[in-house]
């Protein structure tokens, strides 16, 4: 490879069916750790998919789109495993399970990864399924711990799933405290913190790591990102919305893109590039990775709109 992965994502990769009608079903390259390490490879970072899929035909979906995709091969590993499915009965209100028992994904193994990874990456995230289903959950937790001793940056976007019950708190509480930087939406905090006010959860994340900035998304209204020291708010862009499936992962991958590649910018600049990330792929169908160029074009065309101070 020309350079070693400075942005490493770990998780799963899937194959999403989704009902479009009654009887008929579209399947879809997917799963939220994929989606953020795509993008960060569009974008241009050095980046590397620690995962496993399947020899088949979902698997090898999977493997092409990555190499489009650019991103590392040597983290992705093949097993001769079933898939891992997302059956996705409705999307509005989103209705899904899983099909994956013994699948693919779980199969992955941490000890077959290049050696020196981590002394080379600069940012390594976690979440989604990966960190709740086992065996794999406990070799990732255990990964972020090996991550933190290094001295390596710890990204975390746990991207509620319904799987994600009163069992998943103890991995969701260290995660926290392991990170560097951490993405929730308000759905996200309404799953992993049933009949809480969404600021009193969010304090509680905060207060279980606070050295860890924030991202925290309100969908069509924007975000906030959120350090120890202070906080800016950044309303969403306002574009002709095609989908928004993905935009949280694009938001994710172009925040961590800003802070790797332009780490003395400002937190209004951080939001910015994260909120323009998420507008750009809303103007296209599925789970789109925007490029640099499309989202930096973006940003001069709407005049680098900045966020603003918050409370």
């Amino acid at each position: 490879m020309a350079s070693a992965a400075s942005y490493v994502v770990f998780g799963e990769a899937l194959t999403d069916f989704i009902q479009e009608s009654a009887g008929r079903w579209r399947s879809v390259a997917g799963g939220s750790p994929w989606n953020v390490a795509r993008v960060g490879a569009r974008l241009g970072l050095p980046t590397a998919f620690a995962g496993a899929v399947g020899k088949d035909v979902f698997g090898e979906e999977l493997l092409r789109l990555s190499r489009a995709a650019g991103l590392d091969p040597r983290f992705v590993q093949q097993v001769d495993r079933l898939p891992l499915l997302a059956m996705v009965v409705s999307k509005h209100p989103p209705q899904y399970f899983f099909i994956g028992e013994n699948s693919a994904d779980l199969h992955f193994d941490p000890a077959a990864l290049p050696k020196g990874w981590v002394e080379a990456a600069e940012v390594v995230h976690f979440g989604s399924l990966g960190l709740v289903r086992e065996p794999l959950a406990s070799r990732l937790v255990a990964v972020a711990e090996r991550v933190r001793a290094a001295g390596r940056r710890i990204a975390f976007d746990p991207n509620y799933r319904n799987l994600m019950t009163e069992a998943y708190r103890p991995t969701l509480r260290r995660m926290a405290e392991l990170a560097d930087y951490i993405k929730v939406s308000d759905e996200d905090l309404s799953g992993l913190f049933p009949g809480t006010d969404p600021a009193v959860a969010l304090a509680q994340l905060r207060a279980w790591s606070p050295r860890a900035s924030f991202l925290f998304t309100h969908g069509e209204t924007g975000l906030e990102l959120i350090s120890p020291e202070r906080q800016v708010t950044q309303p969403a862009f306002r574009v002709t919305v095609a989908d928004t499936v993905g935009a949280g992962d694009a938001s994710m991958a172009g925040w961590m893109f800003s802070v790797i590649t332009r780490p003395d910018a400002t937190l209004e600049a951080h939001a910015a590039f994260a909120a323009a990330a998420a507008a750009v792929a809303c103007q296209h169908h599925g789970a789109y990775a925007p490029t640099l160029d499309e989202v930096t074009s973006f940003l001069a065309a709407r005049g680098r709109q900045a966020a603003s101070p918050g409370g």
